[in-house]
């Protein structure tokens, strides 16, 4: 598809911020040029490495080298986004830096914002002397949360668009219209905006719960030597988020709870967390390229921003319904060998850590989407079945998961032009269907799959296990002992 044949989907009109040029900032840059008007001129980069600098030389953007901190963001970033006139737009794609904070000063300043985690300040995923509930992303959200319901409306600031968390909660969404179809549910689609009627419509489908389902096959062109970690995509923020406790989406049908199953004690209680790191925590679940499969049951933002999105209550604020909901991934094989490795060691990261980029990269796909489970087709996926073959011929500088990301990114910020005073909204509060709209020409094939496994199949019966054969669904079979 030719460069003029891309649709132009809006105009920033002052100037364009980006924080972070690492994997996924070298994928967004080409979809920000390919499908907004912009002043180029007004356009800067921040990242501490100078890597791919020749990228944004040869474009003629300004690069600016420098750490976004605690200490100097406001006097770095305010000149920045207020260059000219317009309404500048900030594109986070850093880790180490604090959303909450960057997002508060962009609406302060009437500037667009987006990213794609929750992400806080330095040092906050390694220390020692923090409770494991603080370290949750549970505790990242809340304070978004809390500052959403402090100050609503105003400038729009997108919270967490990225792959996952973002473009599954769009995936939730048409899975359950597609569920209930299926179901020959008497039902209208609720609003884009109406969390109560889709929450209704979830309960009135059976759905039990909700597996953010991803396997990575993208293979490599050379074997992965020692001490090293490899992934396709940030290392960095995948050791963080991997050595944060696991954490999930309560639902409400559940029945058991793993001993080291903690409850948060403030907020909309949606979701738990385990006493243990979620990059070494094995659950159940099912894509359709592997069939049955072990995830990671690593914590994301979405885990607990869909079970709380369709969470019911009762008049006296009881929670009447809410579907368990978490991450189930495996990652490129290279990537789980290097996890290997890493806990091996005690959990010392390698000293190297590289992103694959598609030139290392010899073939694969990244199939990511959502298993709805528990209702009476048993369980049913849709997602994407992005290759990285499709993915070179649709976008440069990125593998088919950098490519589901940035695609995300995009889509955010064309609903952030088109509704600029939506105020702090997560993906689960936007219009999934124009978000799909106008990032599914990126995702490869886009498909549903139902499926008559459960975690009870696949099991040697070799060994006493403690499981319940009367509910297939309970995450007391679902999580690896």
């Amino acid at each position: 598809m030719a460069e003029k044949d891309w649709p132009i989907h809006g105009e920033i009109t002052g100037p364009v911020v980006m924080i972070g040029f690492g994997s996924i900032g070298r994928g967004t840059l080409p979809l920000i040029q390919r499908h907004f008007r912009f002043d180029k001129s007004r356009m800067v980069v921040i990242d501490p490495v100078d890597t791919d600098r020749k990228l944004l030389d040869e474009r003629g953007i300004r690069f600016v080298q420098d750490y976004v901190t605690k200490e100097n963001y406001r006097d770095l970033l305010i000149p920045l986004l207020t260059a000219g006139e317009g309404q500048g737009f900030c594109v986070n794609l850093s880790v180490d830096t604090s959303s909450l904070d960057l997002m508060k000063l962009c609406r302060e300043l009437g500037v667009l914002y987006i990213d794609t985690v929750v992400e806080p300040w330095l040092g906050f995923y390694f220390e020692k002397a923090a409770s494991n509930a603080s370290r949750t992303n549970y505790a990242l959200r809340e304070p978004v949360r809390q500052e959403k319901a402090r100050n609503p409306g105003g400038t729009t600031a997108v919270s967490t668009c990225g792959a996952n968390p973002g473009m599954v909660s769009w995936f939730v969404k048409q899975a359950l219209v597609d569920l209930a179809r299926d179901l020959k549910l008497d039902f209208t689609e609720p609003g884009p905006y109406e969390r109560e009627g889709w929450a209704r419509l979830m309960q009135k489908a059976g759905v039990k719960g909700i597996h953010i389902a991803e396997r990575d096959t993208q293979r490599t062109k050379k074997p992965k030597p020692m001490d090293v970690f490899w992934n396709t995509w940030s290392v960095e923020g995948f050791i963080s988020e991997g050595l944060q406790p696991a954490e999930l989406g309560w639902g409400t049908h559940e029945n058991w709870r793993p001993e080291n199953a903690r409850d948060q004690e403030e907020g909309c209680k949606a979701a738990i967390y385990l006493e243990q790191p979620g990059a070494n925590t094995r659950v159940r679940t099912w894509c359709p390229t592997p069939g049955a499969q072990y995830g990671f049951l690593v914590t994301h933002n979405e885990s607990i921003s869909i079970a709380d999105f369709f969470t019911l209550r009762g008049e006296n604020g009881e929670v009447n319904y809410r579907p368990t909901c978490h991450y189930a991934y495996h990652p490129c094989n290279d990537a789980v060998l290097s996890l290997h490795e890493m806990f091996g060691a005690a959990g010392k990261p390698q000293p190297v850590q590289h992103v694959l980029d598609e030139n290392e990269l010899v073939d694969g796909i990244d199939e990511l989407g959502v298993l709805l489970y528990g209702h009476d087709r048993n369980a049913y996926w849709y997602g994407s079945q992005l290759s990285l073959e499709e993915t070179r011929g649709l976008a440069p500088y990125q593998n088919a998961t950098g490519l589901q990301v940035t695609s995300a990114v995009l889509a955010g910020m064309v609903w952030a032009l088109e509704n600029p005073e939506a105020g702090i909204v997560e993906a689960d509060e936007m219009d999934y269907r124009r978000c799909l709209e106008i990032q599914r020409p990126y995702l490869g094939p886009v498909k549903g799959y139902y499926t008559d496994w459960t975690p009870l199949e696949g099991r040697p019966g070799l060994f006493p296990e403690d499981i319940d054969e009367g509910d297939p669904w309970q995450f007391r079979n679902i999580l690896v002992l």
